[in-house]
């Protein structure tokens, strides 16, 4: 592969020279390669599927980046193939950006200040938008509990499908507040792993399922359990969850009042924890019958995990 990448960014004269190329990470729909060159050190990107169900994925994502590029906290994009061959899957280059995982007792507020700065930004033409997220996340997580009708674990479906009962009326009583808020870009996958910190930068990548929402489904998916526990043990409390959403209510320009951040927050976790619990429900199945194209070995043992421990990671409901 790294040789495959190395003739194809020097037939598209994307670097030149005689670069090196190593493996980097993967996702559940990506892999990324370090690319090392004489004129600096980038990252190559190549798609493998679409949580959005586009047919270019890349090129979406490509489009957000050029969206979020303003905010000083992201990768800059910059090339993209959307076509599949010669890898599969649509490619882009962009930025490398140095750091390390987030600590979410260390690094909360480099956090808050990351929001902030993409969150001030003008809403950009051309993306999706979920003008209702609870609605439309909702949908989403149906569908990724429906998706596999043979599925063998029976009882977690029964308990996932009165949840989305629970959330979707959750939905209706607050439909008018999230209709009142700003729409915003929003990244929706901000575990601790799409952090790069370092003592002197911080920033956010993985931008591939963005879209124009509110700012509460980023911040929700911040403090949510099942984004903490993914990668970490940690769960934060009442108090740290109102004093991170604080620091960054006090970052923003045009700031909503705190009160109306903490009740649209506490209910956009409840609709977040119901998208995580769906897609390991979903992936469960995938994994199972080995049908996934990217599989690892440590999100394997958290879905097993979330799918054990169902009902303990579903709040109670008022």
């Amino acid at each position: 592969m790294e040789a495959l990448i190395r003739s194809f960014l020097l037939e598209k004269g994307w670097v030149s020279g005689t670069p090196r190329v190593r493996f980097l990470a993967a996702g559940e729909y990506n892999r990324n390669f370090l690319v090392e060159s004489d004129v600096g050190r980038f990252v190559f990107r190549i798609n493998h599927g679409s949580q959005l169900g586009l047919t270019d994925q890349i090129g979406y994502e490509f489009k957000v980046l050029h969206c979020v590029a303003a905010s000083g906290v992201t990768p800059l994009p910059l090339h993209v193939h959307s076509a599949r061959k010669p890898f599969g899957g649509g490619v882009m280059l962009m930025q490398y950006l140095p750091g390390e995982a987030l600590v979410y007792e260390r690094d909360r507020e480099k956090a808050a200040g990351i929001f902030a700065r993409i969150h001030t930004l003008p809403a950009c033409p051309d993306l999706l938008v979920q003008p209702d997220p609870v609605a439309a996340i909702a949908a989403e997580s149906l569908a990724l509990i429906k998706r596999y009708a043979d599925h063998t674990l029976v009882r977690e479906r029964g308990i996932l499908l009165d949840y989305h009962e629970r959330i979707l009326r959750l939905g209706e009583e607050n439909r008018a507040l999230f209709a009142a808020d700003r729409l915003c870009v929003v990244n929706t996958e901000v575990n601790s792993g799409n952090f790069l910190i370092s003592s002197h930068s911080a920033y956010l990548v993985d931008w591939e399922k963005a879209v124009l929402s509110s700012r509460h489904q980023d911040l929700a998916h911040f403090l949510a359990p099942t984004t903490t526990l993914w990668k970490t043990e940690t769960v934060f409390t009442p108090e740290q969850k109102q004093a991170f959403l604080q620091a960054y209510q006090h970052l923003l320009t045009d700031a909503p009042p705190l009160e109306q951040i903490l009740r649209l927050c506490a209910v956009m976790e409840q609709v977040i924890i119901l998208r995580g619990l769906s897609w390991c429900f979903m992936a469960h199945h995938e994994y199972s019958h080995a049908s996934r194209t990217l599989t690892n070995a440590q999100t394997w043992e958290k879905i097993s995990l979330y799918m054990r421990d169902l009902r303990s990671l579903i709040p109670a409901l008022p």
